[in-house]
């Protein structure tokens, strides 16, 4: 006698949403229990190295900042450091994803029954897990050396919230990218060096008035100058001299751009998924 089993596909929406959720978590918990599995470098590179720049900067090289418009440098600097923390998780999701498509991983899971974006959904969820760890333990640095926020806690979970949706956001530049250059080890390594001119062409580190004209120009339509703009805005921190129309709908902006930027990645991440290997 043989037996024959088939999986039944959900039918209805709602049975759909429910299968490509679960799908989706299965996919994060996998992801998660690599982290598990090796926590160094998870350690090193996420949590050891932003609380080393903080230190870096804001003790050894903080006594020759100064911040336009007067403040205390170390607050102007944390949240900075957050973003920052933010825009180089696209790194670790290029990467990840990458070598799970070079690894023939990405196709094995293509190949079964799942909800078509749990794959990739499922690296999102596990890497937000992992920015959010990111940003308490960042967030504790920031305490310890003597920062604190100064409007109140609903302002400071904005701030938070704002610096998750920019990290939202450039994940899935991190995921297209993946997708994109798997197949070549050297493209990933170049890729990867974008982090640092998106990262220090910004108002991070130094105020924007700080700069030429034509460079604080263009540091100032960085995506991540609005959301360290209006972190720095709910925080409290001083902001650095700027009178200009985005510095002052800097949290507008804030919002703006990453939505803008999860509606041009977000499909392109999904149709580059669904296209793999053919």
């Amino acid at each position: 006698m043989t037996i024959t089993l088939a999986l039944e596909i959900p039918r209805t929406f709602r049975s759909r949403v429910g299968w490509a959720i679960t799908d989706t978590w299965v996919v994060a918990c996998r992801d998660l229990a690599h982290w598990r599995r090796q926590p160094g470098a998870v350690i090193a590179n996420t949590l050891v190295f932003p609380v080393m720049i903080v230190l870096m900067f804001g003790y050894l090289l903080g006594g020759a900042m100064t911040v336009p418009g007067g403040g205390d440098y170390r607050d102007f600097l944390m949240p900075g450091m957050f973003a920052m923390t933010m825009v180089f998780g696209i790194g670790a999701t290029l990467s990840a994803v990458s070598a799970d498509a070079a690894r023939g991983i990405t196709d094995r899971f293509r190949s079964l029954p799942m909800a078509a974006p749990a794959v990739i959904a499922g690296r999102a969820a596990a890497d937000m897990l992992n920015s959010a760890a990111a940003l308490v333990v960042l967030t504790g640095c920031g305490l310890a050396t003597g920062w604190q926020p100064h409007r109140g806690a609903a302002r400071a979970i904005a701030a938070l919230g704002l610096l998750l949706l920019l990290r939202f956001a450039f994940l899935w530049i991190g995921v297209y990218l993946g997708l994109r250059f798997y197949s070549s080890p050297e493209a990933v390594t170049a890729v990867r060096t974008l982090e640092f001119p998106v990262g220090f062409l910004g108002n991070p580190f130094v105020a924007v008035s700080t700069m030429p004209a034509w460079l604080g120009a263009i540091a100032l339509w960085n995506p991540l100058s609005s959301t360290v703009t209006a972190a720095r805005q709910l925080f409290g921190d001083p902001v650095g001299a700027n009178s200009s129309w985005i510095t002052s709908h800097a949290i507008v902006m804030a919002v703006a751009w990453p939505l803008l930027l999860i509606v041009v990645f977000f499909p392109l991440s999904l149709h580059r998924y669904q296209r793999l290997s053919r």
